[in-house]
């Protein structure tokens, strides 16, 4: 299944803008009465999509002609000190910087100092990407994105922090081979346009950000952007991952300004369209050719251009009907919410449609979560051909996955249909039949998948992450297959070329390049380069073997004992159920126990029970137990790590784990729903063997492995901790999302917090 593609402004369809220079317009943004109930139900619509994809900041501006006839910010620009975002808030504007490279160099062209469709090594004759086919490469396929040059350079890549200038950036591409033949296919490359402007750069002799201010910026009257570097006003930009995580996004400038580099505000490239509108900015018959050759979509009938961008923080969607001469740009503050701001974009234009043709406005569909019940039902695999695609439930929620590879999606209701809707992408809906299900127009039939085997030896080194913390790849087993995980979102199948080599697929963001490993001694990878780009393998944990990973206290741990057992746990208010705590082993002898925190072998190396027991409130066990049967069947059972936890030792937790590491201790001025006696940590273990499985990570590791949807490991590993996850749902309890092994019991509210120690239970009733 395809998907459109939104990392790094993987939709391109304003790829070679003709133009020449001209005057600025003189705009004023104003809400016209023509235009209100749109601005009404836009305004309802942005708050709604803020809310349900939880976007920081979002701000947006629609354009009539000549007009910004309303601009606005939601949100805020800088959520710690509650700046709020405005029309005039600046954003990154990731991929839509391309335009404004392509007009730079057609203000060449037209002046006949630049040639399309010469070598381009007639501009930069020390530009040699190894290149088998002989073909030589121009300007013109450079900025179509039909060069056949790798997606990111070796130097100054989005991966890359380390400050390398646009010279740089481009001198590295001669450590890079061609991935296409020159013309002979449309492959995405952030490489190529950075080429591009490098030519503005070389034959200017003035460095590119200046001579796109003065060239272009200036003269467009776009007073509030820039290809500098990032201004203090910009707003800030967050990460975030498919396994739960979020973070503030660097703020470091790539090698490769000319596609990705401009600061920009809704306003300013609202005025940008009005100029293309105007013809301020191109001849009308270039205008004409662009519009044609990058007519992609219709809106009713009515032709739309646009163009989408995305880099680390922000993603934009500036999207046009060039017939009626109307435009919408949206900006916002999370990374790839290309789905949302295309989806806001879409629903604009149609609305101002609608009131110019003093038609009713056209209200947007509101989707909702799947019925929790409805989505482990149809979780699944689905498959005709080579096509198909994976429904996963987790937490009551329904993602698709295609299995070969693209980007996952969140699937929602929408009435009687499902349909695709979350930050990356929306709009595919899927029906739901006996046993089958339709995609993208194609019928697609359950099949079953039963459990996994382990990989191959030789991937087993290969096999973890790679890459700076702000843009990991993962390398992981899937489908008897090895994948990356790319860009945080791109899930790629990969083919095996030789015993360190593997090819990416003919599609994606990083169409036909290749991961190459190296190994030390033992045969273990120690770096891979991903489109010549290199990675560092990162040490995320205990290697395989290994029982613990362990921290630093910050406090000596008999100082933090003294403390907490000499402190009160906090006072509660309400009504309570009387405790009630049962030993699990007493009601089921065949669940294990390996109670770490009765030893050292656990993440602060010190002994907290003086004895190794496990006990929940009865309710609880009841139903562990139940689960316990059902996994039994299966072949497996329980093993128990920690289950009632006086609340003394929860605050020693607290008191001895770094800030950075919190998310995995509980708060003791609020207490745990282990004090209360209802959650338990566990895995599983072979019935036949009697030994542990292995799952993705070990117990108690403070690491991102450990979330319960860490989307590394193997499939093996990733099934054992479905199963364990599927057996505790099952019975009502419910997975901590940063910690696979945690589970809470459904009604942990409803007893108190206690700090009984375990040889005082009995006496205690």
């Amino acid at each position: 299944m395809q998907y459109k593609l939104t990392r790094y402004g993987a939709t391109l369809l304003l790829s070679l803008l003709l133009c020449a220079a001209g005057a600025p317009c003189t705009l004023h943004a104003s809400t016209e009465p023509q235009y209100a109930a749109v601005v009404q139900m836009l305004e309802k619509f942005v708050e709604h999509e803020m809310a349900d994809k939880e976007l920081p900041a979002l701000s947006i501006a629609l354009v009539d002609d000549q007009q910004i006839v309303w601009a606005k910010g939601f949100g805020f620009a800088a959520p710690n000190t509650k700046v709020p975002a405005t029309a005039d808030t600046v954003y990154r504007a990731g991929s839509v910087s391309q335009l404004f490279t392509d007009i730079a160099i057609m203000q060449l062209v037209e002046q006949g100092k630049l040639d399309l469709d010469v070598p381009v090594t007639r501009y930069l004759p020390d530009f040699h990407p190894a290149n088998p086919i002989g073909k030589r490469i121009t300007l013109r396929q450079l900025m179509s994105h039909r060069a056949g040059l790798v997606h990111e350079p070796p130097a100054g890549s989005h991966f890359d922090s380390g400050d390398a200038s646009l010279a740089q950036t481009v001198a590295s591409l001669n450590k890079s081979r061609l991935v296409y033949a020159p013309g002979s296919r449309t492959k995405y490359s952030n490489a190529g346009v950075a080429t591009a402007g490098y030519v503005l750069e070389r034959t200017q002799h003035q460095p590119f950000a200046q001579y796109l201010q003065r060239r272009v910026l200036d003269p467009l009257g776009l007073a509030h952007s820039s290809f500098a570097s990032a201004p203090e006003n910009l707003a800030t930009g967050y990460m975030w991952t498919i396994d739960g995580r979020a973070f503030e996004a660097p703020t470091f400038q790539s090698g490769i300004t000319p596609a990705d580099g401009l600061y920009a505000t809704v306003g300013d490239l609202g005025r940008f369209l009005s100029a293309l509108f105007a013809g301020h900015v191109v001849k009308a018959s270039t205008v004409e050719q662009m519009w044609t050759r990058h007519q992609l979509a219709t809106i009713e009938g009515h032709r739309e251009v646009g163009q989408v961008g995305s880099v680390h923080g922000f993603a934009s969607a500036l999207e046009a009907l060039p017939d009626d001469k109307i435009g919408v740009v949206v900006m916002t503050t999370k990374d790839a919410a290309n789905g949302v701001t295309s989806h806001i974009a879409g629903l604009a234009l149609k609305a101002m449609l609608a009131a110019r043709q003093h038609k009713p406005v056209p209200q947007p569909e509101i989707t909702s979560p799947v019925d929790p019940e409805l989505a482990r039902r149809i979780a699944g695999r689905y498959v005709t051909g080579d096509h198909g695609v994976e429904l996963i439930e987790s937490g009551g929620k329904l993602f698709l996955l295609p299995i070969g590879g693209g980007l996952p999606a969140t699937v929602r209701s929408l009435g009687n249909a499902l349909i695709v809707d979350d930050r990356l992408s929306y709009g595919e809906k899927i029906i739901v039949r006996d046993g089958e299900i339709v995609v993208g127009g194609q019928t697609l039939k359950r099949v079953p998948s039963g459990k996994p085997h382990e990989p191959p030896a030789r991937w087993t080194g290969l096999i973890g992450e790679y890459g700076p913390d702000y843009d990991i790849l993962y390398v992981l087993e899937k489908d008897k297959k090895l994948w990356a995980l790319i860009d945080w979102f791109e899930f790629d199948p990969l083919e095996q070329e030789s015993a360190n080599v593997y090819k990416f697929p003919r599609r994606g963001m990083y169409d036909g390049e290749r991961l190459v490993f190296t190994r030390d001694a033992s045969g273990r990878a120690t770096a891979v380069a991903a489109s010549n780009v290199p990675f560092q393998r990162r040490k995320v944990g205990p290697e395989e073997g290994a029982s613990q990973l362990r921290i630093t206290p910050m406090r000596p741990m008999a100082d933090l004992l003294r403390e907490a057992t000499a402190a009160e746990p906090p006072k509660e208010t309400g009504e309570f159920r009387g405790p009630d705590l049962v030993e699990l082993t007493a009601l089921d002898p065949s669940i294990k126990l390996e109670i770490r925190y009765a030893t050292t072998n656990n993440f602060l190396g010190t002994v907290f029970y003086s004895q190794a027991r496990a006990f929940l409130q009865r309710p609880a066990a009841e139903a562990l137990v139940r689960a316990q049967r059902k996994l039994k069947q299966l072949g497996y059972a329980l093993l128990i790590h920690d289950a009632y936890r006086p609340w003394y030792v929860t605050k020693m937790f607290w008191d001895a784990t770094p800030d950075d590491k919190k998310l995995f201790v509980a708060n003791p001025s609020e207490g745990s729903r282990h004090n209360r006696g209802c959650a338990v940590d566990l895995t599983l273990y072979d019935l036949s063997s009697g030994k542990p499985v292995q799952m993705v990570s070990t117990y108690d590791e403070t690491t991102d492995r450990a979330a319960a949807d860490y989307p590394g490991g193997t499939s093996l590993q990733r099934w054992y901790r479905r199963l364990l996850r599927e057996a505790m749902e099952s019975e009502d309890f419910t997975v901590y999302p940063a910690e696979w092994w945690h589970f809470d019991y459904k009604d942990w509210r409803s007893y108190p917090i206690m700090n009984v120690r375990f040889e005082n239970i009995g006496a205690s009733r």
